[in-house]
């Protein structure tokens, strides 16, 4: 062990960042979260991953239908939430 490390040149945080990851701060309804932390449960995966499986099945879907050039619309993300909801 050294007497004495140099740190200057430190930076805070992960040493390494999660590739193709990116924290957020979203508000989503009560009633969703709870919705995917219940079939969380079951399977044992995070319901994090599943929201973000969900939303990227939004994305694909949205991908395919890109000849109609339509951005993705809240309306058409709360609309797919929705269905999502009323499946289970």
């Amino acid at each position: 062990m050294r007497k004495e490390y140099d740190f200057s040149s430190g930076k805070r945080g992960a040493v390494i960042p999660s590739p193709g990851k990116t924290r957020i701060t979203i508000m989503l309804d009560d009633e969703v979260i709870e919705f995917f932390r219940t079939r969380a449960e079951a399977p044992g995966a995070g319901y994090q991953t599943m929201i973000n499986t969900a939303l990227r099945a939004v994305v694909a879907d949205a991908a395919s239908k890109a000849a109609d050039d339509e951005p993705v619309t809240v309306a058409a993300l709360r609309q797919v939430l929705r269905e999502e909801l009323h499946t289970a």
